[in-house]
């Protein structure tokens, strides 16, 4: 599968609440037919609805457990892991319930960790993190991907068939590739991953979503973000943080989405400033504006598409955020 030409709207998974079928009736009532709705991440819910604890679940024969300290590899599955698992769950039930309506979408879209950013936050036995052993963090990318083929194989029969589109989610990656990743005393930093490790790590996964006949995102909206590496991934789509104009400083990003779009690679723009923009309109201006000025328009804006933002940093995604952006992406779409 391919991403479905744009602009369409979509969010990453987090919302407030600990209601999966409100949580779901919110996201398809909002970006329905037309846009990319998500299985929402809840992790108001507790241990293992955290973004953290919910990709660690994933993992095939790597067992974690919540430590005081963070999530950590441990031996055998115990209660913690059961907690997280029993989340999916109720996840997949309250989809299947409304399968039929997510497959009217032109994808659906499911959320999860990257494995750097995964190798960046589990601890392993001894306390320091996985990402700091070389065998560690080639189990964490190999374990994630043969588990994220039972997930999207179980996504796709909650939802009816639908399309399916995997937003791996990367913020550590900077850290882990710039060796920022603090050691477990939290005095220093481990070293740095060679870049084509981290290349094929992500490659790997990519390819097991592939495999598994879904498109791949890639999100990373840290300052630092590796565009050129991720699109370098065999990736279908890249989600950008691009500033709201394109002179100065902010030409160089938006040049960057312009030559992502070049090589056919889709990119999720999310301006800065966004949680700010009024109505849809304004939304829709602070990327109209800047593609006009990069020469981002006709076919390569139907490579784009427009990523949510809670307008109230800190309090999770709300239904307006939802439906701001959606129409914005329409209003993109018409040429509005």
């Amino acid at each position: 599968m391919s991403l479905p030409a744009g602009p369409w709207a979509s969010a990453p998974g987090a919302l407030p609440g600990t209601r999966p079928d409100h949580a779901l009736d919110l996201v398809l009532g909002e970006l329905g037919a037309g846009h990319l709705p998500f299985v929402p991440e809840l992790p108001d819910r507790g241990v293992g609805a955290d973004a953290v604890g919910r990709s660690a679940s994933f993992l095939v024969d790597m067992p974690v457990d919540l430590q005081p300290s963070g999530w950590r590899l441990v031996d055998r599955p115990g209660a913690d892991l059961g907690r997280g698992r029993s989340w999916w769950g109720q996840d997949l039930d309250a989809l299947a319930e409304r399968g039929e309506e997510a497959a009217q979408a032109l994808a659906l879209q499911v959320g999860l960790l990257g494995p750097w950013s995964l190798a960046a936050a589990l601890q392993r036995q001894r306390g320091e993190v996985a990402v700091s052993d070389p065998g560690a963090r080639r189990d964490v990318v190999e374990s994630l991907a043969v588990g994220l083929g039972d997930v999207l194989a179980a996504v796709r029969r909650a939802a009816s068939g639908a399309d399916l589109v995997v937003l791996l989610d990367e913020p550590s990656l900077p850290a882990v590739l710039l060796g920022r990743v603090p050691t477990a005393s939290g005095y220093g930093s481990l070293r740095s991953v060679p870049v084509q490790e981290v290349r094929e790590g992500l490659r790997t996964v990519v390819g097991a979503a592939h495999a598994a006949g879904a498109a791949v995102v890639l999100r990373c909206h840290d300052e630092d973000a590796p565009l050129a590496l991720l699109g370098e991934t065999l990736a279908d789509g890249v989600a950008v943080r691009v500033p709201s104009e394109a002179s100065g400083a902010g030409s160089a990003v938006w040049d960057r989405v312009a030559g992502l779009l070049d090589a056919g690679t889709t990119t999720v723009l999310t301006p800065r400033g966004a949680g700010r923009a009024a109505d849809p309109e304004a939304l829709a201006a602070l990327v109209s504006g800047p593609c006009q000025q990069t020469g981002i328009d006709g076919d390569l804006l139907a490579r784009t598409a427009l990523g949510a933002v809670p307008s109230v940093p800190g309090r999770g995604m709300s239904r307006e955020d939802l439906a701001r952006t959606a129409r914005a992406a329409e209003l993109l779409r018409d040429g509005t």
